[in-house]
């Protein structure tokens, strides 16, 4: 089932060349990098480590409007380490996703009930929601 977008809040804008060996910026100018094939000598970044730190980016930020709305406090230090594989699948290649979600201090019961919420609301996981394998760990 697609969604459509009610209002459109904000678009991004990339150009980008060469592929996983070539370049990519947005027009703004704040995101200028080189890419580099994972396992390769090359120096640049690639597509699923800006996945995983876009992805895990915008998590927190889903976590932080929960947390706003239901009147609960963050601790400072909260994190997000994130993994995101690539392999086979039988039509090509295919990407999985583990968040690790770290609440310091927070009381547990409360810490997955904000993380479930956060789930549900985040443009991430509403994109990969039944798409790809989502874990979502809270350690």
């Amino acid at each position: 089932m697609t969604t459509s977008l009610e209002k459109v809040l904000y678009t991004a804008h990339a150009h980008t060349t060469g592929g996983r060996d070539g370049k990519s910026k947005t027009d703004d100018g704040r995101l200028d990098v080189t890419l580099s094939s994972p396992g390769t000598a090359g120096t640049g970044t690639n597509p699923e480590q800006l996945f995983a730190a876009g992805y895990s980016a915008c998590f927190i930020g889903a976590m932080k409007a929960v947390a706003g709305m239901k009147k609960i406090a963050l601790p400072d230090d909260l994190s997000i380490d994130a993994s995101v594989d690539l392999g086979k699948i039988p039509a090509g290649y295919g990407i999985a996703v583990r968040l690790d979600i770290s609440l310091p201090g927070m009381d547990r019961t409360a810490a997955q009930a904000l993380v479930d919420a956060a789930h549900q609301v985040c443009p991430y996981s509403n994109a990969t929601r039944g798409n790809i394998d989502v874990t979502i760990t809270l350690v």
